[in-house]
Formats: structure tokens, sequence, C-alpha cells
């Protein structure tokens, strides 16, 4: 079975090899993401390709795959908006995704970030940067221990970000999700959104997205946060409205946003924009805001961990239908 493996990373195409090996598959890795007629015909010769996030499978790349013979569309990630199922299924393409990786790997950014903001790391290290190391008022903090956590969406993910926080000694942690979830125990305190809102100096966001949803982080959302929130999203773009997040900053209701993940992001990440100009105004205006607003280019699952998980579970998904016919984590 010939494979081919778009956006692999120089790091990442060891895991693509070993596990190539393992699979007795015959694979073929490209930096290039799927965005062009250009990149869609690299498929020729391959009967399987495994897409990243910022991957286009749209018509016209889908028809250049049919033409061509290719017969599995896989991607590896969790979400897999990036994909025209509809029209990928009425082609008759077989499909899967990977529903679950190291939570660790994007629990730990998560926290990593809400430390940067909470203790202006970004700010401080900047200035350092440039030989300043004047103490200002702006780097004046809180401990963790004085502040209380909010982790809105209690998966895998939520209940990892959940006791990081509660092992650094968090005042208290608290925790939203539309189901009831059992299991916490001392971790975190299950509570309405709104009480969650009202009380948390820091909120971590890990959440799903479903195509179409109108964006969960709004400008009501900040209406009903406490002054002088930290925040991070690392879960999927869309849950924002990013001008009402670049309100919530320069209002003060937000002292910090990290973003790992962004509406719009093909625009931006994956590519050396410097001393470029930034064409989306919002984007811009995000990228301008620094260190306010800190923004990384979807690392979160740039893990040893993540990226092991993601490739063998993407094969093992390509070995499932080849010998049965069907996937548990097919798309539907």
């Amino acid at each position: 079975m010939k494979v081919l493996c778009y956006g692999v990373r120089t790091l990442e195409k060891p895991f693509f090899d070993k596990f190539a090996k393992q699979f007795n598959y015959d694979v073929k890795c490209v930096p290039e993401y799927l965005n062009t007629k250009e990149t869609a015909e690299l498929a020729k010769g391959c009967e399987a390709v495994i897409l990243r996030g910022n991957c286009q499978a749209n018509k016209q790349n889908l028809d250049i795959y049919k033409q061509l013979g290719v017969k599995y569309l896989l991607t590896r990630t969790a979400g897999y908006d990036h994909i025209d199922v509809p029209y990928a299924k009425q082609l008759g393409f077989k499909l899967a995704y990977v529903p679950r990786y190291s939570p660790n790997a994007i629990a730990e950014l998560a926290v990593t970030h809400c430390l940067m903001m909470l203790r202006h790391l970004a700010y401080a290290t900047s200035r350092s940067a440039k030989k300043n190391f004047v103490i200002d008022d702006y780097e004046f903090s809180k401990e963790v221990r004085n502040c209380t956590v909010g982790v809105i969406g209690l998966g895998r993910i939520g209940r990892v970000t959940a006791s990081m926080f509660h092992g650094m000694g968090a005042k208290e942690v608290l925790g939203y999700d539309v189901f009831d979830i059992k299991g916490l125990g001392d971790i975190a305190k299950q509570v309405p959104l709104d009480e969650l809102l009202a009380k948390a100096d820091i909120i971590s966001v890990h959440v799903n997205y479903k195509k179409g949803d109108p964006p969960f982080i709004n400008k009501e959302f900040f209406a009903k946060a406490k002054p002088g929130l930290v925040m991070v999203n690392a879960s999927r773009g869309q849950l924002a409205d990013q001008q009402a997040v670049i309100d919530a900053i320069e209002s003060g209701v937000l002292n910090g946003y990290a973003a790992d993940v962004l509406v719009g992001e093909a625009a931006l990440f994956g590519k050396d924009l410097t001393d470029k100009k930034i064409e989306d105004p919002i984007l811009a205006k995000m990228v301008d805001l620094y260190p306010k607003i800190l923004i990384t280019p979807h690392l979160g699952s740039y893990t040893d961990e993540a990226v092991s998980n993601m490739v063998e579970i993407s094969y093992q998904n390509l070995k499932d239908y080849i010998e049965t016919g069907a996937c548990a984590n097919e798309i539907k």
C-alpha cells in the first residue's frame, strides 16, 4: 500500500518511517500541505493519503484524488472540518480521523501559556532581549495558589489540565462541561458556566467544535467574566469571536489571551511573514497586541508522544479498512 503523508515536518518523519515498517506501508512524506491542484497531484500512484490540519480536502482536490485512484482519505487530527465530508462520501472515499492522542501535549501547552501570561514572562523576556532589565509594575503578579482556575470542557485534555493546576496548588479548580462528569474527585469541582466565569482568574478552554456552530467565546462570554482574566484557547480557532477577544483585551476584561488556534490560521501558520503585511485586519491586530495576546502556530500536538499516537492510529485506521472494510474511527 502506497501512502502519501502531507505536512510532515523533519522531526516527525522518523515516526512515520518507524510505523511504516511495522505496518508494511510504502510511505512518502512531503512537507507541503494539501492546498493547491499541484499538491493534490502529489498523490499520483498512491491509494491512501494522510492529511493534517489546514490541508484543504475541497471539491477541486477531491476530484483530483478520485481521478488519481486514491481510495482512502485519512486525517491525523481530531478535527476534520478541513475535509468536505459529504462530497468525499459521495465520491466513495473511505474516511477516518484520530479521535484522541496524548492529552498531556495539549494540557502542558495550555498550562505553560497560562503561566506565561500570569507571570508576564513574554513581556519580561522581550524587554530583556532588548537589554532592558528594569522591573516595572506590569510584571507584578498573583501566584497560582491565590487564583481560581476554570477549565471549560472536562474531556481527557480538560481533566489532565485540571489535574496539573490542582497539583500546582491552585486555590480552587472549577470545571464546566455540558455533561455530568464523574470521577473528578478533588481535582476539580463541576459548576455552571456562569459561576465559573464570575470566579475564575485563569480559564483554559478544551471543548469540541462542530462546523457551523456560533463562537462559544464571544462578547456575552466576556460580559460575564471576572475582570483581569487570563485565558487560553488550545482547542479550535472557531470557538472564539476574535474581535470580541480584541475588545476584551482593550477594555481590560482580559489581561491576557493565548491561542494555539485561530480563525483563518492558514493565512499565518507555516509561513515566515517577517517584514510582510498580514492582510486580515483582525489577525494583524491580534499579532500587534503581543504580549497581551500570545499566539503559537498550532504547536499543541507537536510532541514526541502526540505525533507517535497520531501516526500509529492513522496507520491502524488504514489497516482496519484494508482488512475489514470498516474502521472504528470512521468519519460519519
